[in-house]
């Protein structure tokens, strides 16, 4: 049984995000997964992508507003 790989990295997809973010610490949750989607055509689940994410811009100061909590994440 073989796992087919995703076409595009999506871990660098997120730095590359990261990167374009780094002047905007309280971007939206929701538009960078939105757009890491539209980059990567990634069928993984918003929790998933919520988490990588949120792991990656914790190591470089970053923060999201999470459009669905009244704290940013």
């Amino acid at each position: 049984m073989s796992i087919n790989p995703e076409p595009t990295n999506v871990a660098a997809s997120v730095d590359a995000i990261l990167d374009e973010l780094q002047d905007r610490p309280f971007s939206s949750m929701q538009a960078a997964i939105a757009m890491l989607r539209e980059r990567t055509g990634t069928e993984r689940s918003d929790a998933d992508l919520k988490g990588l994410i949120t792991k990656k811009a914790a190591v470089r100061g970053i923060q999201f507003f999470d459009e669905n909590s009244s704290t940013a994440n």
